[in-house]
């Protein structure tokens, strides 16, 4: 049996509310509470090999840089790659959240290659920016 690694690379997001955060990440887009520490308003979710940690800014050691203005995060946007994006789109639409950007396919050069996702993007409740995706395989590139 070969166990998982634990990922490199983690964001933590620094959140104005962690349950209306939980309520987005985990109740709609489908991750999991690996683990919370609920006294310091932190909580380890995961979706598949996807890792986030979401803090509640004020409580416990929230680590700002500068002055935190609406959307939070700007300038990245989180690739989460998920089974059936298109799925998880409508499931987003009947939850009532809009879309930042309408599913697409999209082809993306990839050496002598193309890979393919269908792909939308959606703001959480702080303002990221999350782009969840699913593979739609590679191909030979067009000349």
């Amino acid at each position: 049996m070969t166990e998982t690694p634990e990922p490199s690379l983690v964001p933590e997001l620094l959140v104005a509310d962690l349950d209306q955060s939980i309520e987005f990440w985990c109740n709609l887009c489908g991750f999991d509470v690996a683990y919370s520490r609920p006294e310091e308003r932190f909580a380890y979710i995961t979706l598949g090999s996807a890792h986030l940690m979401l803090e509640q800014a004020g409580v416990g050691r929230n680590w700002i840089t500068g002055p935190l203005e609406r959307p939070l995060g700007r300038g990245v946007n989180l690739q989460i790659t998920v089974p059936d994006s298109e799925a998880l789109a409508q499931v987003l639409g009947r939850g009532g959240v809009e879309l930042f950007m309408q599913p697409e396919t999209k082809w993306y050069g990839v050496g002598e290659e193309e890979a393919g996702v269908h792909q939308f993007l959606v703001q959480d409740p702080d303002g990221y920016l999350a782009r969840f995706q699913s593979s739609l395989g590679r191909r030979a590139t067009a000349r």
